[in-house]
């Protein structure tokens, strides 16, 4: 799954991305960058 580093400014893939579940129902894969190692969260449509 592909998603936003805020701090590399660029699209990159998540690395040990993990799909979570959000208070309202929906799902997130939550993960790390594989250059800065900062967190990474990208939000998915509607199940």
């Amino acid at each position: 799954m592909e998603g936003y580093c805020v701090k590399c400014k660029a699209k990159k893939e998540i690395k040990d991305g993990k799909e979570v579940t959000l208070k309202n129902g929906r799902g997130a894969i939550k993960g790390e960058c594989p250059d800065c190692k900062t967190g990474m969260f990208r939000i998915l449509g509607k199940k």
